[in-house]
């Protein structure tokens, strides 16, 4: 029998470490073939990724802002274009104050958002420009509206952070918050048989603050019409011119007391000049801070009243200086269902308690429906004190071409309305292109 001697250590090392490499080598190609195998097998498609939370429903009432424009920043928001839809009622008003103009955000949460309700202010330096409010009240508008995010899956998307503190600074005015405003224009037209030209202009300045609102007007305008017919020719002109003046001085948050004044000249009305001195004073009913959302103010009214005529009036008058009284009731509320604004107010004078006038006026718009809104305005007066009637009566054509004011008991004003919105409550782009302020900017014409 023959022995054969065994592999020496060094060998049986060199066997193992190649076992192993090669194990290593097959377990690598071994997971990368299980990748590949993954990434091209048919129908096999990676899962979507979770979509985004849905935005919040907001309906902003904003009379002289741009909901979309406030909004188009925030992409957490999303305005609808009724109440019904929105988790979130917006209303933005404005009036001026001492620093400017202050905005009044009021926030009325519904569906899940019912009881959750608040209230913010903004306001813009004197002079602001119209840029420079709706970045005021946008702001305000995205503070208010975290609150309500912060209910929502959006809050998990939502940074908030604080700018470094900014030393105040005082406000400074150079116009001490008067504001002046100038405006003159021009209209012509014409046919073959008829021509007409009107000319208006008009100067104003204002300064109002919390406390104190002074009002200065001038004013005037001219219409000459010329008709050429085969058989008939006529010209006719009216003008009239003005100034008024109005001061108020802030009592509280329910009085307050001031005066106006007025010199006019009216041909229509038979007047070469009046002058009428008001004194005044105001209660409101509801405290002005709340001016934005409600008001029912009580204004009597005490004074002198001047006029020459241009020709004798039926009572046989050439002049005369009458004093006079008036009493004027005003509500008005803003609240979500819709708006209301309404007035009426008497005078008379006391030389004679039958010549008074009685007048009329409302402005109501109620929302009925998601979208549709119901609109009305009118206005009345009973008419018993026009004591400027041109005795000489009026020709044919002062009375068509409505040169002349008429006798009458009463005159009125009636319109009403619907008005419909519907469509997509996703859209909340701005695109300025091919706009105007007066509408389209392409018109055809068939």
């Amino acid at each position: 029998m023959t022995i054969i001697p065994s592999s020496s250590g060094t060998s049986r090392f060199s066997v193992r470490r190649r076992t192993v490499f090669v194990g290593l080598v097959l377990a690598g190609l071994l997971f990368l073939g299980q990748g590949l195998a993954r990434a091209q097998a048919p129908g096999q498609i990676p899962p979507p990724p979770p979509p985004p939370p849905p935005a919040l429903l907001v309906f902003i009432d904003a009379p002289g802002l741009d909901p979309l424009a406030l909004t188009k920043d925030l992409g957490f928001v999303r305005p609808v274009p009724g109440p019904e839809d929105a988790r979130v009622l917006v209303r933005i008003t404005s009036r001026p104050v001492d620093t400017g103009t202050e905005y009044s955000l009021s926030f009325v949460g519904q569906h899940e958002f019912v009881g959750v309700n608040d209230e913010l202010r903004a306001s813009s330096g004197p002079g602001a420009g119209p840029e420079e409010g709706l970045k005021a009240a946008g702001q305000s508008l995205t503070l208010g509206l975290v609150r309500y995010v912060a209910r929502t899956p959006l809050s998990m998307n939502l940074r908030i952070a604080l700018m470094d503190k900014v030393s105040p600074t005082a406000v400074s005015d150079p116009w001490n918050f008067w504001v002046f405003s100038l405006s003159a224009y021009g209209m012509f037209s014409g046919v073959s048989t008829y021509s007409s030209q009107m000319y208006f202009g008009s100067f104003s300045a204002q300064r109002v603050t919390e406390s104190f609102k002074i009002k200065l007007a001038a004013g005037g305008m001219l219409q000459k019409d010329q008709y050429d017919l085969p058989d008939y020719q006529y010209s006719s002109s009216l003008d009239s011119k003005y100034v008024r003046g109005l001061s108020v001085k802030s009592l509280g948050d329910h009085w307050s007391i001031g005066g106006g004044f007025v010199v006019y000249s009216s041909l229509f009305s038979n007047v070469r000049r009046g002058i009428e001195l008001m004194p005044a004073v105001e209660y409101d009913v509801f405290p002005y801070s709340q001016s934005t959302k409600k008001q029912l103010r009580i204004l009597y009214q005490v004074g002198l009243k001047s006029f020459e005529y241009f020709e004798e009036t039926i009572f046989d008058k050439t002049r005369e200086s009458l004093w006079g009284q008036s009493l004027t009731a005003t509500l008005e509320l803003v609240q979500p269902w819709g708006t209301v604004s309404t007035s009426l107010e008497g005078f008379h004078y006391f030389h004679d308690l039958t010549k008074y006038r009685l007048e009329l006026t409302s402005e109501i718009s109620l929302r009925i429906l998601q979208g549709l809104d119901f609109n009305l305005w009118g206005g009345g007066s009973w008419i018993h004190n026009q004591l400027s009637l041109p005795k000489a009566g009026s020709s044919f054509e002062e009375v068509i071409l409505q040169r002349k004011e008429q006798a009458t008991t009463y005159n009125y004003f009636f319109m009403v309305g619907l008005s419909f919105s519907f469509g997509s409550v996703r859209s909340n782009v701005v695109n300025p292109r091919f706009s105007s302020s007066g509408g389209s900017s392409i018109h055809i014409e068939m």
